[in-house]
């Protein structure tokens, strides 16, 4: 979507594919679906059709066109796993990603079991690079805690948490097996709020598993006022990224190229229309 991106714990976005579908309370307030729906029916628009599930693989290849090096979150409006996009149409998305690995890449995903099943098997050779970090949603206890065990089951390189939005205390948290944990509050009309004691919780519980830890912000109505200090401070912490130098601007058409026609648009528009 974008080469830049104001989300606080990234450089870009990237969305070869938009629109998702809601499965727990963390979606109840969308970001991408508030901001999808406002340009439903807008002749031409990237959100013609609002937040319905569709491919973008015109979009494949824009991560190896970017000369500066970032980090890159991946399907920022959708969610990779969803039911509805196909293992080889996934499997070409990671394609991309192994290629470009200049970059870092942020997958998140509340479909863990999914997430797990094909780092196992089809994205294995994903899995393993470090340049490619697996992330899982966490807003709760009920749905939230279980990715974390499917995302430490998938045997990733590079795994991390976004506890966003946090509503309600997590309690003991295994964080055995990760490597980052985003924190941060619903925003918004109808935020629903985080107390501080929820978030204290797993800041410890990050100091004592030595993982980085990461406040996003407190969220409400007014974001910006609310600010993102938590006792004073901010918390920028990162796992260090681990890329490699960008190629040539020659380099990278030819890696480019071999994407342009690698899932034809025609077929992706047929196949969204039956």
């Amino acid at each position: 979507m974008s080469s830049n991106s104001k989300i606080e714990w990234t450089d870009a976005t990237w969305n070869p594919i938009r629109g998702c579908t809601k499965i727990s309370p963390g979606c109840a307030h969308c970001y991408a679906e508030t901001f999808s729906e406002r340009f439903r029916g807008v002749p031409g628009h990237p959100y013609e059709q609002g937040f319905d599930l569709r491919l973008v693989p015109e979009k494949l290849a824009e991560p190896i066109t970017w000369s500066k090096q970032r980090m890159v979150f991946v399907n920022s409006m959708s969610d990779l796993f969803h039911k509805d996009v196909s293992d080889e149409y996934i499997e070409l998305v990671a394609r991309v990603m192994a290629t470009a690995d200049w970059h870092v890449f942020q997958v998140l995903t509340k479909r863990s079991e999914r997430l797990r099943d094909l780092l196992q098997t089809r994205l294995r050779f994903a899995a393993d690079l470090p340049h490619i970090w697996w992330g899982v949603s966490v807003e709760n206890q009920k749905h939230g805690l279980p990715r974390i065990k499917y995302l430490r089951d998938s045997h990733a390189a590079m795994t991390f948490l976004s506890v966003e939005p946090l509503l309600e205390d997590l309690g003991d948290i295994n964080l055995g097996g990760i490597d980052w944990v985003i924190v941060g509050g619903e925003s918004g009309h109808g935020a629903r709020p985080m107390k501080s004691d929820w978030v204290i919780n797993i800041r410890r519980q990050c100091k004592k598993y030595r993982v980085p830890f990461f406040f996003k912000q407190w969220g409400g109505v007014r974001k910006s006022a609310a600010g993102r200090k938590l006792n004073g401070r901010t918390y920028d912490g990162f796992p260090t990224p681990m890329r490699n130098d960008v190629p040539s601007l020659a380099k990278r058409k030819l890696l480019a190229s071999e994407f342009a026609e690698a899932w034809p648009v025609e077929t992706s528009r047929r196949t969204q229309a039956a």
